[in-house]
């Protein structure tokens, strides 16, 4: 039986796919096109829908993504991602090490390293493994009787679903680690608990305000994002672990201070003696800035990086500038650029971008339909946090 021509039964975007990402991963790494890849792997993946990524191609390929995403303000930093090849983890248990394996080594004692970890690719026929939870790291939401929650709003269905499929919840209060709910091929999924070791988290306390630290707030060290999936030259991986440092806007203008998440504002605000009783005082702004200075004093103070919105805007800027000298186009979404406080005052603000979607990329996951391939459809959260 002789082989099917290059490219044999495949759409002409699928061809144009694979080619367009083993060139650009040539070019990139400053590398030779080898002239014989492109027509072993169009050959291949027409006979068996699908081919194995290099180590190279595997590396390149998750920078080149990180570099075309338009919703990361700290892509500037995409030549010194790490990636960890951990496609050999195919059952839930080996997902799960790989997971708690790119907890401790993105959060290097603090010094937050920037780290993808690329788990199997999907199947062509049947669903691939998953990581049902948003991030990594989240903190669980508790609804109350009369209404109210404890913890993190934004994960009430998440901590409900969790506690279905048998976790006993944490002690009850506002900042108990989630844990990981993982499914691979048709299994159900399965919850696992993280361990102590493999979360950091910052005790928040204000440089100036001795009464902050009474106030009992904490975050961890750095987003482990967990619900998107990488397309890269023709193949899906649905569970590829991304993590970097976070902008200290992130967690004191959103995570801690949203009315629907955290709402801290207002107990700063009247612990600051503020008068609430009309927008006019600015007591949000007011509150919100001592909330963002307290974030950015506690990660220095315990060792963990951080960045404010102005450095990383500026980063940004150098990016853009950088990119055009390669001859390359900035494709950004002005929304993630721009800080929610202070935004006028970034180097982003005044300036625009194509948000056009190139490959490889990353994408959200699409709601699974309840009772499916992989188990009951689970209420994944956005990427707050």
């Amino acid at each position: 039986m002789t082989d099917p021509p290059v490219g044999w039964d495949l759409p002409d975007h699928q061809v144009a796919e694979i080619r367009d990402f083993l060139r650009d991963c040539a070019e990139t790494a400053a590398g030779t096109v080898d002239a014989a890849r492109p027509e072993a792997v169009l050959t291949e993946f027409a006979r068996t829908s699908g081919y194995r990524h290099t180590e190279d191609e595997l590396v390149t390929g998750c920078k080149i993504a990180w570099r075309n995403s338009v919703h990361c303000v700290g892509k500037a930093n995409w030549r010194v991602l790490d990636v960890r090849d951990a496609r050999q983890a195919t059952e839930p248990d080996d997902i799960y090490e790989a997971c708690v394996e790119h907890l401790r080594r993105a959060t290097n004692g603090g010094r937050i390293r920037a780290t993808i970890t690329v788990l199997g690719a999907q199947p062509p026929d049947g669903p691939g493994p998953r990581i049902w939870n948003s991030q990594l790291v989240r903190y669980a939401g508790y609804r109350q009787p009369d209404g109210t929650v404890v913890g993190d709003p934004e994960t009430v269905a998440f901590t409900e679903w969790a506690r279905s499929l048998g976790w006993p919840g944490g002690a009850g209060g506002p900042f108990d680690i989630l844990p990981l709910v993982i499914s691979a091929g048709t299994a159900p999924p399965r919850w696992y608990p993280l361990p102590a070791d493999a979360v950091l988290e910052v005790p928040l306390s204000h440089p100036t305000l001795p009464w902050f630290a009474d106030l009992g707030l904490r975050w961890y060290a750095h987003p482990a994002i967990s619900d998107q999936k990488l397309r890269m030259g023709g193949l899906t991986y649905p569970a590829v672990p991304f993590s970097g440092w976070y902008t200290s806007t992130e967690i004191g203008a959103r995570n801690l201070s949203d009315s629907n998440r955290y709402d801290m504002l207002p107990v700063i605000a009247d612990r600051m003696g503020l008068d609430r009783r009309s927008s006019r005082t600015l007591w949000q702004d007011r509150a919100m800035l001592e909330l963002l200075t307290a974030v950015m004093h506690s990660f220095e103070l315990h060792g963990v990086t951080i960045v404010d919105h102005h450095f990383v805007a500026e980063a940004f800027v150098r990016h853009e500038r950088r990119e055009q000298a390669a001859g390359r186009t900035v494709d950004a979404c002005w929304r993630s650029l721009v800080a929610p406080t202070g935004a006028s005052t970034t180097a982003t603000f005044s300036r625009r971008y194509p948000e056009t979607v190139r490959l490889p990329n990353f994408f959200p996951h699409e709601p699974r339909e309840a009772g499916g391939a992989n188990g009951p459809g689970c209420p994944v959260t956005g990427h707050g946090g």
